[in-house]
C-alpha cells in the first residue's frame, strides 16, 4: 500500500493570487480587491515590502473579540471573482474571516471535472459541508447531477448566487439547507445512492436547528454513514480538511474505509498555494485524501 503523501499545488488562477505570506498573514488578490488575513501556518519572514503589505483594500485581524475586518481603501459590499472555465463566485468579506471560496480547493476542481467528463454515463454526486457551492457548480458544469448539502441558509444562498452568476442556474443541482449528518441518515432509509463524494468538514459548526458538529465526535460516524450511500460503483470521493490539525494519512484510512474492497486510485497529501512573488514559497493550507475508479 502506498502511503507517500502528495503535495497538490494551486498556483496563481482566474482572478486569484497569493501575492505573499509571512509571520502568520497572508496578502491575496481576488480580482482587483486586496487582503491580508491571518494564517498560522505562514510561520516565516515575509517577502514584500511593509508598504505593499499596508496596501489593502482590507485587512482582518484577530484582535477583536471573534476577529473583525477593517477598511482601508473603498471598495463595494461584493464583487465578482472569475475562478476559470466560466465560473465566477461572489466576494464577500464575511465573518470568520473568509471572502466566499477556497483557492486551494482548485487542485481537486480539475480531478473531479476529469472524472465525471471521463464517465461512461451521467453521476450523482453529493457535496457535504458545500459552502458556497464551488465544487457543486464545477461537478454540475462537467455533467453531473448534484446534492449540495450545508448547515447554513447564508452559505446556499451565496451558493445559488454562483449557480446564477456563471450561468448554472439551470444544471440539476439540488440546494439543501440541513445538519449533514442528519441528510445522509434520511439518504439511506430513502434508498438514495450516489456516484461520487465530496466533504470537507469543519473541526465545528453548527447545523440549521443548532445541531453541534465537533469533528473528534461525529467524523467517524459520518464516514461510516456514507459508505451505505455510495452507489454500487462509485466514481470519485474527496475529503478536505483543513482546521483540525490532523494528518492526511487520517483521511486516507478512513477513505479505504469508506471504499472497502473497490478498487482504484487512492491519493492523499497537502493542498498548497504558490506564492506569485519571486521566491514562490508554497503555503500550507489542508489536507485531502481522494480516490477515483479505474
Amino acid at each position: 500500500m502506498d502511503e507517500k503523501p502528495t503535495l497538490f499545488t494551486t498556483p496563481a488562477f482566474g482572478d486569484y493570487e497569493l501575492l505573499d505570506s509571512g509571520e502568520e498573514a497572508k496578502l491575496e488578490r481576488f480580482g482587483d480587491i486586496v487582503v491580508s488575513r491571518p494564517d498560522p501556518q505562514a510561520l516565516w519572514h515575509k517577502n514584500l515590502s511593509t508598504e505593499q503589505w499596508r496596501d489593502v483594500h482590507a485587512s482582518f485581524s484577530n484582535s477583536a473579540k471573534n476577529g473583525a475586518w477593517k477598511a482601508f481603501k473603498s471598495m463595494p459590499s461584493q464583487w465578482e471573482i472569475s475562478l476559470g472555465e466560466g465560473i465566477v463566485a461572489v466576494g464577500r468579506l464575511s465573518s470568520f474571516k473568509h471572502v466566499g471560496m477556497f483557492p486551494e480547493h482548485r487542485a481537486n476542481w480539475h480531478w473531479m471535472s476529469e472524472v465525471i467528463k471521463e464517465a461512461d454515463r451521467p453521476l450523482k454526486v453529493l457535496n457535504l459541508f458545500g459552502y458556497t457551492g464551488i465544487a457543486s457548480l464545477v461537478a454540475a458544469q462537467a455533467g453531473a447531477h448534484v446534492c449540495h448539502v450545508d448547515g447554513s441558509k447564508v452559505a446556499v444562498n451565496w451558493a445559488r448566487e454562483n449557480a446564477k452568476l456563471s450561468a448554472l442556474e439551470d444544471k440539476p443541482v439540488r440546494w439543501i439547507i440541513d445538519d449533514v449528518t442528519s441528510f445522509v441518515k434520511r439518504e439511506i432509509k430513502r434508498g438514495n445512492k450516489y456516484d461520487g463524494i465530496i466533504m470537507d468538514p469543519p473541526s465545528f459548526g453548527h447545523g440549521p436547528d443548532n445541531e453541534v458538529w465537533k469533528i473528534e465526535n461525529d467524523f467517524l460516524p459520518l464516514i461510516d454513514l456514507c459508505s451505505q450511500i455510495l452507489s454500487e460503483k462509485p466514481a470519485f470521493v474527496i475529503l478536505n480538511g483543513y482546521a483540525a490539525g490532523y494528518s492526511s494519512l487520517v483521511y486516507l484510512y478512513n477513505l479505504k474505509r469508506m471504499l472497502g474492497d473497490r478498487e482504484g486510485i487512492f491519493e492523499h497529501g497537502e493542498l498548497t498555494i504558490k506564492e506569485s512573488s519571486d521566491r514562490g514559497f508554497l503555503l500550507p493550507c489542508g489536507i485531502v485524501a481522494r480516490w477515483k475508479s479505474i
